[in-house]
């Protein structure tokens, strides 16, 4: 089949990588792949498989070049989104939208029509809503939030939702669109579990790359943003309290880091926590590490939990909200611990002293490339 990924930019980020590794997922099993970014910049990012085609379309020049983007854009800015805050996409999502639809049609008079047009994250496809066709997927990466008031979330859910194929990417995510939808009055055209995949030979070949960063001494990992939804503070106070040898490398910047470092001094653990930063590749970290830890306040899945399986690195994480349990099944359950500081910190106390821990093939069945592809393939649209 000739299929399209739809991704708001190329920045890296997990969704990010995610639309990536699925249109590398389509070339792999021999389908013609194309990848859609809607901005120029940046372009952390780039397929592995050189199979697929990458297209750029830049959303806010496309908007603001054509007759009536402009006043549009500014009557948003200005007026309509202050009256009704956070409401941007309603109101140029409709001409973005049908701009991105004549987009697609171009591609098709030079590549074919697309069999699946497969649009990543809530981001990406809010400020396209009115670019409406039976073969898109829309897919749900993270539970949904309650950040205004009910009504308002009510016309946002009708938009974006009413009427669409919506793929969840765990059993968790998809919990909280059923209850969304009802409270909301919305009725998708389906609506599913479709599963991120991981690209786990890709992964193996990256982490075998070297970086002279990467601490001598056994270290337990933690790779993500540096944001309140991370729990890096709970994941610091739980460390503190286990007392184990093992150094706590942390990968990953933001808004938090300075707050956390302190946090670090006044746990008396800063000689022991390391902040690494943000890095490109990941991957070798994962592989060096003794455990990966992870204890956000919720995931859509936890796509670093299997990125690091695949790394050959045992896992560990909270019990939190979303998608972390579809990955901690069978025997990986065992590795799960309360969202609590002596939870998380009796789990890293006892997997510590189990190491080390290895990881089995079957683990990641259910996130090979194969079986995701075939999953989008199939279905309510086939």
């Amino acid at each position: 089949m000739r299929t399209l990924v739809v991704i708001h930019s190329l920045k890296m980020g997990g969704m990010e990588r995610v639309a990536v590794n699925l249109a590398d997922a389509f070339a792999d099993e021999g389908h013609e792949s194309h990848l859609l970014s809607c901005r120029n910049r940046p372009n952390d990012l780039s397929p592995a498989n050189r199979a697929v085609h990458l297209h750029h379309f830049d959303q806010f020049q496309a908007l603001i070049k054509s007759v009536i983007g402009i006043p549009v854009f500014l009557l948003s800015r200005l007026l309509l989104g202050v009256l009704m805050p956070k409401s941007h996409f309603i109101w140029v999502g409709w001409l973005s939208g049908w701009l991105l639809k004549k987009h697609i049609a171009k591609l098709e008079r030079q590549f074919g029509r697309f069999d699946r047009i497969v649009f990543r994250g809530l981001g990406t496809f809010k400020y396209f809503w009115s670019f409406r066709d039976d073969r898109n997927v829309y897919v749900l990466e993270n539970v949904i939030h309650y950040d205004r008031p009910l009504w308002q979330k009510k016309l946002e859910w009708k938009l974006v939702f009413h009427g669409r194929h919506l793929a969840c990417v765990s059993s968790g995510v998809l919990d909280s669109a059923r209850e969304a939808f009802e409270k909301g009055g919305i009725e998708p055209a389906s609506l599913r579990v479709i599963t991120n995949p991981c690209p786990v030979e890709q992964i193996n070949a990256l982490a075998q790359e070297s970086d002279p960063d990467i601490p001598n001494e056994p270290y337990i990992l933690n790779v993500a943003r540096l944001v309140p939804q991370k729990g890096h503070e709970l994941l610091l106070e739980a460390y503190a309290r286990a007392g184990i040898g093992h150094k706590l490398v942390i990968v990953g910047e933001g808004e938090l880091r300075k707050t956390l470092e302190e946090k670090a001094r006044s746990l008396g653990i800063a000689d022991r926590v390391y902040f690494a930063g943000k890095r490109k590749n990941p991957y070798p970290w994962m592989k060096h590490a003794d455990l990966f830890v992870l204890a956000s306040e919720y995931e859509g899945l936890g796509i670093v939990l299997t990125e690091a399986l695949a790394c050959g690195t045992p896992i560990l994480s909270v019990d939190s909200r979303g998608g972390v349990r579809d990955v901690f099944r069978g025997e990986l359950e065992a590795f799960l611990t309360p969202r609590t500081v002596d939870g998380l910190a009796e789990g890293l106390s006892s997997v510590v002293a189990e190491l080390p821990v290895k990881v089995k093939a079957e683990w990641l069945a259910p996130f090979r490339s194969r079986t995701v592809v075939e999953a989008f393939l199939r279905g309510p649209l086939a």
